[in-house]
């Protein structure tokens, strides 16, 4: 989970993943009051999804800041890798 320094810093995309998780979070909680459920049910549900989801944004946005990372090759055309 190597991200350069100027990537790193920004806090906006995992603010969004947090966000997103919750909100998600808080719709299973919501959907499942309409049925006849516990309440330890609903709060378990609603926390695996939101931990799902957040789980599979963040591995997602951290291989786009990857990939489209543009300090990286700011500094591996500054310094060129020997040919073999």
């Amino acid at each position: 989970m190597k991200l350069c320094t100027e990537c790193n810093t920004s806090p906006l995309p995992f603010a969004m993943v947090a966000l997103i998780a919750a909100i998600i979070g808080f719709l299973t909680w919501l959907t499942l009051g309409l049925s006849e459920t516990e309440p330890m049910f609903r709060i378990g549900a609603s926390a695996i999804a939101a931990l799902a989801v957040g789980g599979t944004l963040l591995h997602y946005v951290i291989s786009c800041m990857r990939r489209h990372c543009e300090h990286q090759q700011r500094f591996s055309r500054a310094h060129p890798s020997p040919r073999t």
